[in-house]
């Protein structure tokens, strides 16, 4: 499991931080959990890899 102890701060407008927020407590997710699945899935496209990486059996990708 990554370990989940850097932060990440972001400007957003507080009428799309509303939308966002709704729509995630809409699909039962919180919106760390959309954004670290947003940045996964953007490493992914453009290939890169990282070290806390996991693999669909669980294994670990730098080992």
């Amino acid at each position: 499991m990554e370990k989940k102890t850097a932060r990440l701060t972001l400007l957003i407008d507080p009428q799309k931080k509303q939308a966002f927020e709704q729509l995630c407590a809409s699909q039962d997710l919180t919106p760390s959990q959309v954004v670290r699945q947003l940045i996964r899935d953007y490493l992914r496209k453009h290939g890169v890899d990282y070290p806390t990486q996991i693999t669909r059996d669980g294994n670990n990708t730098s080992s």
